[in-house]
């Protein structure tokens, strides 16, 4: 595993003037992209070549600089680190880049500084760890079952990493469940049972809150040593079942599919705020516990909320998420919070800001 004091070696060598955020292009790029440049910082972009021209189609968030690869695990290559260290870059984690370099290499192979605690990816993409963080935080959680002869009702049954859906299913019977589990090995899906989370079927409306922990701002909720957390926005997926109801009364099995292809912008009854960002809250001090320092900038919280049960969560994104795509320039909540147009790229680009400022960069770094 890199040590904290090896990327801290490589961040000592740095130009702190000339930092540029980087991330591979996919994901949320556009948006960081955006944000670094609207606080004036240099942008790099890791690419394959077929995806080039779509950052040339918007020029307000392309990135100043390119690296062109064959796929985006070359990111590792002794090769493109060494371009990205002679850039002063900083690195920012998203969804593709997790699941196409993968988290246990980053945090061992990765020596080009990230933002945030890298820790948390570990324990974003193992399951396990992921149930151990909820219990730590007291978060209500669906039941999980080992093995398919324990499944007592209807069940949600989820692959491993940031595959956004893809191949997820339900079962309604222990004999339904091990034929789709024996389908999704024979497709190549998965390798064993092992992989798979099979967790109790929540019915309700689904929210995914999306947050972030700084270091580096005062005031507001004030949350752990130093912290505070802020809601910066949230959204709904788009799966092709949400469209179930247009094949009615025979609905075709090709809208059982739970692949997210987009998002939606969502706010939630003022009431509930509370409950909201009570569990941001346990997560953040449920982090320092668990992974010191915790969880340090963007997070998303993925629950279900139905009335007389109230809020389960079900998942964590431990970094800046699909859905605040959706806010390139505010949100309905960032106006509370700051003085000028915010979307979570442009947070992020803002922390990193003030980390430089105040000669506190390698506290956010990674």
């Amino acid at each position: 595993m890199i040590t904290r004091e090896e990327i801290e070696e490589v961040v000592s060598k740095y130009d702190k003037s000339r930092i540029t955020i980087s991330t591979i292009c996919s994901h949320s790029a556009l948006q960081i992209f955006h944000g670094a440049r609207e606080l004036a910082f240099k942008t790099l972009g890791i690419t394959t070549p077929d995806r080039k021209f779509v950052y040339e189609a918007f020029p307000l968030a392309k990135p100043d600089l390119f690296i062109e690869v064959r796929k985006f695990k070359d990111v590792l290559t002794r090769e493109v680190q060494e371009k990205l260290i002679e850039e002063n870059c900083v690195i920012i984690p998203h969804g593709s880049f997790v699941e196409y370099v993968g988290a246990v290499d980053i945090v061992n192979k990765l020596y080009v500084p990230m933002f945030g605690n890298r820790m948390v990816l570990l324990w974003e993409s193992d399951r396990s760890k992921q149930r151990e963080w909820f219990r730590e935080a007291g978060l209500k959680t669906p039941r999980e079952f080992k093995n398919p002869s324990e499944a007592d009702c209807k069940v949600f049954v989820k692959y491993p990493g940031a595959k956004g859906g893809a191949g997820y299913f339900t079962a309604d019977s222990i004999e339904e469940l091990e034929e789709k589990i024996r389908s999704a090995i024979r497709r190549g899906l998965i390798k064993s049972l092992e992989e798979v989370s099979i967790q109790e079927f929540i019915p309700g409306v689904r929210y995914y809150f999306h947050f972030f922990y700084s270091l580096m701002l005062n005031g507001g909720f004030r949350v752990g040593e130093g912290g505070r957390l802020e809601l910066l926005s949230m959204d709904k997926r788009i799966e092709p079942i949400d469209e179930a109801y247009r094949g009615l009364p025979n609905v075709p099995t090709e809208f059982f599919d739970y692949t997210v292809t987009g998002n939606q912008p969502l706010i939630l009854r003022e009431s509930l705020l509370k409950d909201c960002l009570d569990m941001g809250a346990r997560v953040v001090l449920a982090s320092q516990r668990l992974f010191p320092p915790g969880i340090i900038g963007p997070f998303c919280l993925e629950t279900i909320y139905h009335p007389s049960r109230g809020f389960t969560v079900f998942e964590v994104s431990a970094r800046i998420v699909a859905g605040t795509n959706l806010y390139p320039q505010s949100s309905p909540y960032t106006p509370y919070i700051f003085n000028e147009p915010m979307s979570t790229g442009k947070r992020i680009a803002l922390e990193l800001k003030k980390a430089m400022e105040s000669g506190r960069l390698e506290e956010v770094l990674y």
